[in-house]
Order: structure tokens, then C-alpha cells, then sequence
């Protein structure tokens, strides 16, 4: 099936014929509006709605934008209403109650937009998974290997030889959580966030150094939340 050319401006029923001799199936306003292409109406100056037009300008597509006006196009209405669009600067405003009524005909759609679908839909992209972040050890600490893969770099001290005393660096069990009953006799979980603080206060490492490890190391990102609450409450 084939569909003629497709205007700059185009109406709806001629962007609807159109998309159908592109993709072979039928098209209608609301499936228009579903897929995400936006809707414009050709405003002329007028004394009424002068404010919508920047010095000069005597003539502009203003966007059908307020989800409720593309709701109720998408519903069946048989005229636009638009309570919400941009000037002819592009820039948001809200039209005086009830707003402004027009047409359905007076609908108009960028070929631009339009032929960007129409290949959109005709030449998908294949969806990339989302990367999968190393899975952490526990939701209450992490793995001494991993502590050295985050921290190791960024520490003057023997980070391994300190992790594997008989306290957990801070005293008592410090950043230690608890024994990790997955692995050897002598590895322990450790907090990455109490980690981090006793680090800084301990060992001096800059707090610039741990927030960029907070802010970049895909282990840590689960910790990002309290990391920043801890920052938040100590005024860092």
C-alpha cells in the first residue's frame, strides 16, 4: 500500500492516510495521540490573544501540550480546546478560563514528527538490557573484596591487612557487620556508608574521594540513599 506525500503541516486525516500506506494499518486520532505525536493548531494574531505573540510575529503552531486537552481529543471530542500551550517564543503558558476552542479540522501535524514514527515503528530498535549491577553480598554490608575494589584505591593505609585484624579498624566491630556465612572462616560484611565516614575521620581520606566513589562505583549503588542521608544529617 502506498500513501501520497505527506505535507509540512499536515492534517490529521492526511497524517492518518499516510501512516497507514506506511505501516499497513489503520490509523485514527487517538492512536495519533497514543504514539506520542503532538498536535498543533495554526493561531493567526488577534487582539484576544496578543500575549501568545512575541513583537512581529503575526502567525504560529501553537502545541496542543495539557494532557487533558490530548485526552479529551484522544476521546472522541468533536472540537480542540486548549487550556494550556506555548507562545510563539516557546515558552509555557496557561490560556485565561475557558480557554480556547477550535475546530477538530483545525488539527495539524509536523511531517517531521510523523516521518519520525513512521520509522520508529517500521525500524525498531533492538532494546538493550539494562546493565546488571554486581550483586551485593548483603543488603547490610558488602564483601572485603569488594571494599578493596571501591576503597583500595583511594586509602594510603594496608586496607586488606586492616580488614582482616580482629576489629573492624574503628574499634569494637566498627564497620564490621556481621560474619558473611557464604564464604571463608575469617571474611566479614562490611558497611560501606560507616566504612566510608570512619575512613575519613580515622584515616583522613578526603571526602571528595568518597563521595566520587558513591557517586561512580556501580557496587555502591544501592548505598547511594543513605550515603547522601548521612551527608545530609552531618552537614557535609
Amino acid at each position: 500500500m502506498t500513501s501520497p506525500a505527506l505535507p509540512n503541516r499536515a492534517t490529521c486525516d492526511e497524517t492518518c492516510l499516510w501512516l497507514s500506506g506506511q505501516t499497513g494499518t489503520p490509523w485514527n486520532l487517538a492512536r495519533l495521540l497514543e504514539n506520542g505525536l503532538t498536535p498543533y493548531v495554526w493561531l493567526e494574531y488577534s487582539d484576544e490573544y496578543a500575549n501568545l505573540f512575541a513583537e512581529g510575529i503575526t502567525a504560529y503552531a501553537a502545541p496542543v501540550v495539557f494532557i487533558e486537552d490530548t485526552q479529551r481529543l484522544a476521546a472522541g471530542s468533536d472540537d480542540v480546546l486548549i487550556r494550556f500551550t506555548r507562545d510563539s517564543d516557546r515558552l509555557a503558558i496557561q490560556l485565561e478560563p475557558p480557554g480556547m476552542r477550535m475546530p477538530l479540522h483545525a488539527l495539524r501535524f509536523f511531517q517531521r514528527d510523523v516521518a519520525k514514527l513512521a520509522d520508529e515503528l517500521l525500524h525498531p530498535k533492538p532494546v538493550e538490557p539494562a546493565p546488571v549491577a554486581p550483586p551485593m553480598e548483603s543488603k547490610n554490608g558488602i564483601g572485603k573484596e569488594q571494599v578493596l575494589r571501591v576503597f583500595g584505591g583511594i586509602v594510603k593505609m594496608d586496607l586488606d591487612k586492616a580488614l582482616a585484624g580482629g576489629q573492624g579498624i574503628f574499634g569494637d566491630d566498627g564497620a564490621r557487620v556481621r560474619k558473611n556465612s557464604r564464604a571463608g572462616k575469617n571474611s566479614h560484611l562490611w558497611n560501606p556508608v560507616t566504612l566510608a565516614f570512619g575512613l575519613h575521620d580515622v584515616h583522613r581520606v578526603p571526602m571528595s574521594h568518597l563521595k566520587k566513589a558513591f557517586a561512580t562505583q556501580p557496587l555502591l549503588r544501592e548505598w547511594q540513599d543513605a550515603w547522601l542521608e548521612s551527608l545530609a544529617l552531618l552537614g557535609e
